[in-house]
């Protein structure tokens, strides 16, 4: 048992004297300082909770400074305007990003003085370091308990008084922010997502309605008038259908369109709600337990949010989480296209993935041409940005599809099957039997493309030499295309590796403007334009432009990524760095042209095409997964329980990673209806 002579504290206790009994500011200040840890870690934690106890024991052998102490933070508590930390910190602002970033600028320059009558600024005041927020939501909630009841000494009518203070507080900071939400019903922006909330009274506006009348009645119930007690399943009730609400909004915006701003109004809804229902669990003292779990757990929140309310990085790390949600809730829903799940959809992604392998080594040597013909670096550079963006839609038009296409659209679709699996887990046998269909789509296109570009590109350079009697490629060329497929020669895995970035970058676009489509219901601004109009029938245009609204951003993001590919040679030559691309497609039809006569060294060569192609995928793969993981604020808690999962998968069917099983569907010899050729 800790004595006061052994307490470690004890030196702590002069220097309290010191700063005196009348700045609660300062009590808590030292407070803090005394506990907080040097690490964050089990030890540094661990040791928390015995320099409480020793603060305890200390506080209790000097029972004048002790009553003097508690004194003054129980008047603090009683005079301190709580609104702003209940109301505000953790909630999305409603001034918007631009507003928003040019306050925190100009706090950044010129910040603001605290004030220690606010409990908002306080938690900034007292919780100063860097690293606090960590350790403050690390601590165990029996060890806050044991602080709290330590620094806040009072008898009974004390206390009372402390948590009707309180508990006014809350109800009034859960009244407005359920007038706020109610405002937000006739926003422009989800008036467009549902036209009927001009005519009805939504859930918003029924839970202003219902918490209105609970906190008129929970403060009659206060002043001793128990014939006035309002229980909260009703509001409880009114805050599910709320939520029920943003779920469709979310769903209808993924085919009407979204934007930042929609997002962004969408997350503070979620955050509001959230709070009112934190404050009702607060505030319902028939379930003690979960009320003071609840209230630790909102005071851990505020800490956190109070150190990145003028965070410059903060706000724009949450800003780009939700740009990323606006651009990949599109990439998810056509990531369906890329998945095989029976033998029907293998077998039509290889023929898609055999169609853009026939194109591509027609765009291989037509890039080789362009490169000999000695043209300045600048016309060089577009003729190849042209020649790829170009060659790409091509491909999608006839719906062909490139087999590296596929990560950013799966990757998204990957994400969202964690999101509904909730946010307390994924099911890792469902992600890995999903990973599995991935897998199989992958190889079999990478399948169709490899062996039509390199067969065609063979065939070619043969004809070639057959009816002219020279090479398609002179011997240097010919070197310089082995030379470029050799990793330990040549940086090919680097160069793989930028052009897996630039299948990324050119899936966030085509996610984008397939976005920008629905948002602007671009299909019904083209058949009624006015120009179109007088131009061509109706017949015509809707068909024009119900192609255009479903292959818009698709279109969009292989012109893109063309144009990536072609000026990442002449940006390397600017800022005077070897940077070039490697794509699996094109490196197998150089390979065909490279005119290879001795089979060992071919086998070599080819290794290192499907080593490019592994570089391509996994790179695309791995940034669109983990925009989409971010943008939806999951994650996967088990990476290694989902790897174990995915080798059961794979030791139990090994041919499914590369053959769909046999399906119902594949013995009825029913075709799947064609998705529209997206590539």
């Amino acid at each position: 048992m800790v004595t006061s002579k052994d307490s470690a504290a004890l030196p702590w206790l002069s220097r309290l004297e010191d700063v005196g009994m009348d700045s609660p500011l300062r009590i808590l200040t030292l407070v803090i300082d005394y506990v907080r840890p040097r690490k964050i870690d089990d030890a540094s934690m661990a040791a928390v909770a015995t320099r409480i106890t020793d603060l305890r024991v200390a506080l209790e052998s000097r029972p004048e400074l002790y009553s003097a102490l508690s004194q003054t933070l129980r008047h603090w508590l009683t005079s301190a305007n709580y609104f702003i930390a209940f109301a505000s910190l953790g909630i999305l602002p409603r001034q918007g990003f631009r507003r928003e970033l040019t306050r925190r600028l100009y706090e950044q320059i010129n910040p603001a003085p605290k004030d220690p009558d606010d409990v908002a600024d306080m938690l900034a005041l007292v919780f100063h370091h860097r690293k606090d927020p960590q350790w403050v939501n690390l601590l165990p909630g029996d060890v806050w308990r044991e602080l709290f009841s330590t620094l806040w000494q009072a008898d009974a009518e004390d206390l009372r008084s402390l948590m009707v203070r309180a508990i006014d507080e809350l109800l009034y900071a859960m009244e407005m922010l359920s007038i706020w939400v109610a405002a937000e019903e006739l926003e422009p922006d989800l008036v467009r997502l549902e036209p009927r909330l001009m005519d009805r009274d939504s859930a918003f506006v029924g839970l202003q309605r219902e918490l209105a009348s609970y906190v008129h009645d929970y403060g009659e119930w206060l002043q001793g008038n128990p014939e006035a007690w309002h229980d909260d399943a009703h509001a409880r009730v009114m805050l599910d259908q709320c939520a029920s609400e943003i779920s469709f909004f979310r769903r209808r915006a993924v085919n009407s369109g979204t934007s930042i701003h929609l997002a962004y109004l969408l997350e503070r809804l979620e955050q509001t709600l959230q709070r009112i229902e934190d404050i009702l669990d607060i505030v319902d003292l028939s379930h003690i337990e979960r009320s003071r779990d609840t209230a630790l757990s909102l005071f851990q929140e505020l800490v956190l949010a109070r150190s990145r309310k003028d965070s410059l990085r903060a706000l724009w790390s949450q800003n780009i989480r939700l740009l990323s949600r606006t651009v990949t809730e599109n990439a998810s829903d056509h990531g369906e296209h890329y998945v095989t799940r029976d033998r029907a959809d293998y077998f039509r992604m290889l023929r898609s993935a055999a169609g853009a392998g026939l194109i591509i080594p027609l765009m291989a040597l037509l890039k080789i041409q362009v490169h000999e013909a000695g043209l300045s670096e600048g016309l060089e550079t577009l003729l190849h940005c042209l020649n790829y963006g170009l060659g790409f839609v091509l491909i999608h038009l006839c719906g062909f599809t490139i087999a590296t296409k596929q990560p950013a659209m799966t990757a998204a679709r990957f994400a969202n099957a964690v999101e509904k699996e909730g946010r307390s887990g994924a099911n890792a046998r469902k992600l890995a039997e999903f990973l599995v269909q991935v897998s199989r789509s992958q190889f079999i296109a990478i399948v169709g493309n490899v062996a039509l570009a390199l067969s065609i590109a063979f065939l070619i350079s043969q004809v070639y030499l057959y009816q002219v009697g020279t090479p398609l490629l002179s011997l240097e060329q010919q070197q310089y295309q082995q030379y470029s497929l050799t990793p330990f020669s040549s940086l090919a895995l680097l160069h793989a590796g930028i052009a897996g970035v630039w299948l990324f970058l050119s899936g966030l676009i085509a996610g984008y403007f397939d976005n920008r489509t629905a948002y602007l219901s671009l299909e019904e601004r083209f058949k009624r334009h006015p120009l179109l109009r007088r131009l061509l029938p109706l017949t015509l245009r809707s068909r024009m432009a119900s192609y255009l609204a479903q292959h818009y951003g698709a279109i969009v993001g292989n012109f893109s990524f063309g144009v990536l590919l072609g000026a990442t040679g002449y940006i390397g030559m600017l800022l005077g760095l070897p940077l070039d691309i490697r794509h699996v497609a094109f490196s197998s039809a150089n390979l065909g042209y490279a005119g290879v006569s001795n089979g060992l060294i071919f086998l070599q060569l080819f290794s290192f095409v499907l080593m490019i192609g592994i570089i391509n995928l996994v790179v695309s793969f791995a940034l669109a997964l983990l925009v989409a993981l971010r943008a939806r604020g999951v994650t996967i808690f088990s990476y290694r329980k989902l790897l174990r999962a995915l080798g059961q998968e794979a030791r139990q069917q090994p041919l499914a990673l590369f053959w769909p099983p046999k399906t119902e569907t594949d013995s009825s010899d029913q075709t799947p209806p064609s998705d529209g050729g997206k590539g």
